[in-house]
C-alpha cells in the first residue's frame, strides 16, 4: 500500500510539475509578446527633440534649411518668442523699422506666430539679394580680408548689417566695415555663413507676404 502510495504521489507531482511550468512559460510568452513593443509601435511613438541640431548633417547641410537654420540660432537660439536687449524680435531677430517694410505692425502677434516669422525671413532674404545683386554677381568668388565671397555669406551679412551696409564693405574692398552692438561683424558673419545653398531665394524688390 505504501509503495502504491509513493508511486501515485511521485506521478503526481512529475505532472504538477510538467504542467506547472508549461503553464508558467505560456504566461511568460503571453507576457512577453504584449509587452515587447514591435517596429510599428516604436515608429508611432514621438520621440524627444534633440537639445541641438547638427547644421553640417547630410539632412540639413548647406541647404537653404541649413542657411536659415544656422542664422536663426546664431541669432536667436532658433527661439520664435526672443526679444534680445536692443528690441529685436522672433527667431530671427528683425527691427521694428523692417517689420513695418512689410506691413507687420503688431509685434506680439508676430512673436506669436512662426509661420509669419519665416515668411517675413524669406521676403527680406529676397529684398537683400535684389538690393545686391551686382555684388553679389562681382564679388562671390573673389577673397576679402581672407574671407572667400559667397552668396550666402552677403545674405547672412546683408540681414546682420544691412544690404547697404554689406554694399560698401565689399565695393571698399574691406576697408570699411560695420559691427553690431555685440561685436558681431560683416567679415565674421561672410566667414561663418559661406558656402550654403541659397539658390531658392529668388531676387524680389517688393515681396509680398
Amino acid at each position: 500500500m505504501k509503495k502504491k502510495t509513493s508511486k501515485l504521489l511521485v506521478l503526481l507531482v512529475s505532472i504538477f510539475t510538467i504542467y506547472g511550468f508549461t503553464d508558467m512559460y505560456k504566461i511568460e510568452t503571453k507576457t512577453a509578446k504584449y509587452n515587447v513593443p514591435s517596429a510599428d509601435y516604436f515608429a508611432t511613438v514621438p520621440q524627444l527633440a534633440e537639445p541641438f541640431v547638427d547644421f553640417d548633417s547630410p539632412n540639413i547641410g548647406k541647404s537653404f534649411i541649413g542657411f536659415k537654420e544656422a542664422l536663426a540660432f546664431k541669432e536667436s537660439q532658433g527661439k520664435y518668442n526672443r526679444i534680445n536687449t536692443y528690441g529685436y524680435l522672433g527667431k530671427y531677430q528683425f527691427g521694428k523699422g523692417t517689420l513695418k517694410r512689410f506691413k507687420i505692425y503688431d509685434t506680439a502677434e508676430f512673436l506669436k506666430d512662426p509661420q509669419l516669422q519665416e515668411e517675413a525671413f524669406l521676403a527680406l532674404c529676397s529684398v537683400n539679394k535684389w538690393i545686391l545683386k551686382r555684388d553679389i554677381k562681382r564679388f562671390v568668388g573673389k577673397t576679402i580680408n581672407g574671407v572667400k565671397i559667397t552668396e550666402s555669406g552677403i545674405l547672412a551679412a546683408a540681414h546682420l548689417a544691412g544690404a547697404g551696409n554689406v554694399k560698401t564693405y565689399l565695393r571698399s574692398y574691406g576697408q570699411i566695415t560695420f559691427e553690431d552692438a555685440y561685436g558681431s561683424s560683416i567679415k565674421y558673419y561672410i566667414k561663418k555663413f559661406a558656402g550654403y545653398d541659397t539658390s531658392f531665394i529668388e531676387a524680389n524688390r517688393h515681396p509680398v507676404l
